[in-house]
């Protein structure tokens, strides 16, 4: 099968289209055969290998994971001895990064438990665009952020997979007063899918603004934990899914503190793959929730698309194609 292997760290010429040897899955695995996969923080820090910790994780020298790809939607084409939630043909999707990864490539082994059901009017482009994104959202406003009707939510890095999604699930929870934070080139496709207000970063720092919010969604985490303070409202809180790692420590350090001393939280997201994906599919199922889709690209085009993304011009999620016939 074809694959985008990774041998080593650096820049997006590092990643390869080889010819490599079509898995077999385990007893409690299936065999899905790859429609359609996406792009996301993981994939541009493993290729760099960095922030450091990504070598810790994966690999001090070399990368230990050979294929990227943390999010696939496709067709289960073998059902390993033990499994019983899938049965072949079914469509199936979900987030893998606690699986091996894998998603850059035909065919991929997947635990039965890192998948869920395809609802059927939801297509494989759509389907690998929300995972990891839309769990990183609902988790963020709602479990972390404790999201309440009526609030003032801003946003920061609202253009990307996870804002563009997060806006649409806290439209669906009855908040409507959402600012949005990212560069001029989304701004529009910001304001059609919802955010009420959006702000240019390159020509303003929302934090000196004199708006206050009840919750802040961060995804880019790139200015002191103070600054962020400065403009929350007194019972407000701050809730990160990832960024800079030395502000995501301040964040880790100074929350604790911060409570001591007010009535703001600061809050931090630790990922549960696939945990909401039925609350997700029901929402797009109602017409609440659709995906932004950038693409999509051809697995040819990965190493483009990686890059594309690590340079912050995406809008929503970038998506590859690996079947003529992925709209079903």
């Amino acid at each position: 099968m074809k694959a985008i292997v990774l041998n080593k760290y650096g820049q997006s010429d590092v990643l390869q289209l080889q010819e490599v040897e079509k898995p077999i899955p385990k007893d409690d695995e299936v065999l899905v055969k790859v429609h359609a996969t996406s792009v996301n923080d993981w994939d541009w820090c493993l290729m760099r290998g960095t922030p450091f910790y990504i070598r810790l994780l994966c690999g001090l020298l070399k990368p230990k994971i050979q294929i990227p790809g943390a999010e696939i939607a496709g067709r289960v084409e073998v059902v390993g001895g033990n499994v019983t939630k899938f049965q072949l043909g079914d469509a199936v999707y979900g987030d893998i990064s606690e699986s091996g990864f894998g998603g850059f490539a035909e065919y991929v082994c997947v635990p039965e438990n890192a998948l869920a059901m395809k609802p059927d009017n939801m297509t494989f482009v759509e389907a690998a665009a929300i995972p990891h994104a839309a769990m990183l959202a609902v988790q963020g406003l709602r479990d972390q952020g404790q999201i309440q009707p009526g609030q003032k939510l801003l946003i920061n890095g609202a253009g990307g997979g996870v804002g563009t999604l997060g806006v649409q699930i806290a439209k669906s929870m009855g908040v409507f007063d959402i600012t949005g934070v990212d560069s001029s080139s989304k701004l529009d496709m910001m304001h059609s899918i919802g955010f009420v207000q959006t702000i240019d970063y390159t020509q303003e720092d929302f934090t000196q603004n004199k708006q206050c919010y009840d919750l802040i969604l961060d995804t880019k985490t790139n200015r002191s934990i103070f600054k962020y303070m400065r403009v929350l409202k007194s019972q407000g809180a701050y809730v990160t899914v990832g960024g800079s790692t030395d502000k995501l420590f301040q964040a880790l350090f100074l929350g604790p503190i911060i409570r001591m001393f007010s009535k703001k939280s600061i809050r931090i997201v630790n990922l549960k793959p696939n945990k909401d994906l039925d609350y997700i599919n029901e929402l797009f199922s109602t017409g609440k929730v659709k995906p932004v889709i950038d693409g999509s690209y051809k697995l040819s085009e990965v190493p483009e698309a990686i890059q594309y993304f690590g340079e912050g011009k995406h809008k929503g999620k970038v998506v590859i194609t690996l079947d003529k016939n992925n709209e079903t």
